[in-house]
């Protein structure tokens, strides 16, 4: 019997949406779980622990026994820099696999460790392809793991993980995906794919607040990776096997905010898990997106690559449009937009994860509409130069 999805509450009034890549707007019982204090070393917190570790695996579906789950304090690049300083070699090449910031990001974090890395960068518009990284493996066997951004949230592409991860494992290499913006809402399951581990953070899909990343990873690349990490307080097998010996962090745990996960968990759960999550986010997407599209807005990829966590639409050519006045207007009716991230053409992104059902969407896109007015914008299409600066890069 399928689950039916519990009803979304308001926000306090006066508290505005955000529409962004998280954080993101919460519940009202996730906040409410942050006001009661909690000892980091006492028994209660140590089976919530335990419990966060134990519902996260569960999001993995089949194949889940084979992993294991460990919290890292801080942002989710925390817990990027941590898989990547515990999992990849300090010899062998990573190739990262960039279309975007967070690829970018990623480059950067292997340049502060000194390990070498091969890049395919594929630009603002189109995704890495399984042939392509085939080919690339079969030239260079020096490459022994590679790194996916499943959902790149500075241009809102979602990438193809499951044919990456099938050419990944017909060449023997090791697969490593950070799902950041995308985990619990797109399923990744060891069932269908193959990857030594995996991250993402406490206020993306799950709906809670920032303050802790998580690593999820196969046992044996646990156990494998002792040593191996460049950092005392990124080391995931250490904080591992402290959690697996004494049920406690190795340091100072954000409480507040994993009491807030805990419920943000059980809501996941009671709304139908990551099915029913993802569908209400496409849902979130397809009215946003058709709303924004009959004002003239134009997405900055075409709709097969649209992920359902964040949309990037490019900025109006006319001069009456400016964006820092869009962001104010739009704050002012209760909206906080998200700025764009490209480096070829100006943008902005509207997120569609969150506290938010299709009846928000469709708010935001009359307070675009009214927006648009007030600012005296006649037309929202695009310059004609970003149009075909994409048609060419798309080519």
């Amino acid at each position: 019997m399928t689950q039916q999805p519990t009803a979304l509450p308001k926000p306090k009034l006066g508290e505005p949406y955000l529409l962004t890549p998280g954080p993101l707007t919460t519940s009202i019982d996730v906040k409410e779980a942050m006001l009661r204090d909690w000892g980091s070393w006492d028994g209660d917190f140590k089976a919530m622990t335990a419990e966060l570790r134990k519902g996260l695996i569960s999001l993995l579906g089949d194949g889940s026994e084979a992993y294991d789950c460990v919290p890292i304090q801080g942002s989710g690049t925390f817990a990027v820099e941590a898989m990547l300083g515990s999992f990849t070699p300090k010899t062998k090449k990573t190739l990262i696999l960039s279309n975007g910031a967070y690829g970018k990001r990623a480059v950067e974090t292997m340049a502060y460790l000194g390990r070498p890395v091969e890049v395919l960068d594929k630009g603002d518009y189109l995704p890495p392809r399984g042939p392509e990284v085939a080919a690339l493996l079969k030239a260079d066997p020096e490459i022994s793991h590679v790194l996916i951004v499943h959902c790149e949230t500075s241009s809102g592409i979602l990438n193809p993980l499951q044919e990456i991860s099938d050419a990944v494992a017909a060449a023997d290499r090791t697969l490593l995906i950070d799902s950041m913006s995308a985990f619990g809402s797109i399923p990744v399951e060891p069932s269908k794919l193959q990857f030594a581990a995996m991250v993402s953070s406490a206020n993306k899909c799950i709906e809670g607040v920032p303050g802790f990343g998580f690593v999820i990873a196969h046992r044996a690349e646990l156990e494998a990776a002792k040593g191996n990490s460049h950092s005392i307080s990124l080391d995931v097998h250490a904080q591992w096997a402290h959690m697996e010996k004494s049920g406690q962090w190795r340091f100072t745990p954000p409480t507040h905010v994993v009491a807030a996960f805990l419920e943000a968990l059980r809501a996941h759960k009671a709304e139908g898990g990551v099915a029913a999550r993802g569908a209400r986010y496409r849902t979130n997407r397809d009215a946003m997106v058709s709303g924004m599209r009959a004002l003239g807005f134009e997405t900055l990829l075409d709709a097969e690559w649209l992920s359902p966590i964040i949309v990037t639409f490019f900025c109006p050519a006319d001069p009456a449009f400016s964006f820092p006045r869009f962001y104010e207007l739009m704050k002012a009716r209760g909206f906080i937009l998200y700025p764009g991230k490209l480096t070829v053409v100006d943008s902005f992104r509207v997120g569609c994860i969150g506290q938010m059902d299709e009846h928000v969407m469709r708010g935001v896109t009359a307070a675009a509409s009214d927006v648009l007015k007030e600012m005296g914008v006649e037309s929202a299409a695009p310059p004609a130069e970003a149009l075909a600066e994409r048609a060419k890069l798309a080519a």
